[in-house]
């Protein structure tokens, strides 16, 4: 059975993933940081297993993904942790923009490289970033996020490019409004007809299919992309 990884696994994008990684099959370990015993509740939903660290703390990080190695490689991730603190950047505090993109950025490595040689041992992987639409048209004060996730597509691009040869695929996945708690606060149905041309917002479960496509066997021939859902925005 293959072992998949999704960081942020707590969070209403993160469940939805897990439980479509496990409904095909693979054995799901739900990452939190501060929320681990919802992380517990749905592993327990999906008969998997709940682990709790900080991406943003490497020597946490390490520690933490050499206790789930010792039972053998993962070859699915999804580095789906990240969070948002939204401000102007002529109100933006320093440690609003350094936060931001540590979580998303930094967190991406942490979690990513110490899994790489297990994988590439297998000569078989995906990793699937989760981004957001902010990258790619980008967003008033959102400035810390927009360069966070610009980040991880490149990050993403030159990861399969390195990858490519072994069996293993990179791609982003990059989300427009979502009907989630987080989302539900910050645009009204008026702002999401506004917005989305396709005058709705996306579910959970939609990116979660998309993740899920990414992460099987049938997308062993796309690599390096950065894939949009988000309902016609960009």
């Amino acid at each position: 059975m293959k072992r998949a990884l999704v960081t942020g696994g707590s969070g209403a994008i993160g469940a939805a993933i897990c439980r479509r990684l496990a409904a095909q099959g693979l054995h799901v370990y739900v990452h939190a940081n501060r929320h681990l015993a919802e992380a517990e509740r749905v592993a327990a939903e999906i008969g998997g297993a709940a682990v709790a660290f900080d991406v943003t703390d490497a020597q946490a990080t390490q520690g933490a993904l050499e206790r789930l190695l010792a039972a053998g490689p993962i070859q699915i991730l999804v580095n789906n942790a990240g969070i948002h603190d939204d401000a102007v950047m002529p109100a933006m505090k320093a440690e609003q923009w350094r936060r931001v993109i540590d979580v998303s950025l930094n967190g991406f490595f942490n979690v990513s490289q110490p899994l790489l040689m297990p994988m590439i041992g297998t000569r078989w992987g995906r990793i699937v970033n989760i981004s957001s639409v902010a990258a790619l048209t980008g967003n008033r004060g959102q400035t810390n996020y927009a360069a966070a996730k610009s980040g991880l597509h490149g990050a993403t691009k030159s990861l399969a490019l390195e990858l490519a040869s072994r069996g293993i695929t990179v791609n982003a996945v990059a989300p427009g409004i979502i009907a989630t708690p987080m989302a539900d606060g910050a645009f009204s149905k008026d702002a999401i007809e506004r917005l989305v041309p396709m005058k709705r917002a996306g579910t959970a479960e939609e990116v979660a299919e998309l993740v899920a496509f990414l992460a099987g066997e049938g997308a062993g021939y796309v690599s390096g992309q950065i894939i949009g859902i988000n309902g016609a925005m960009a």
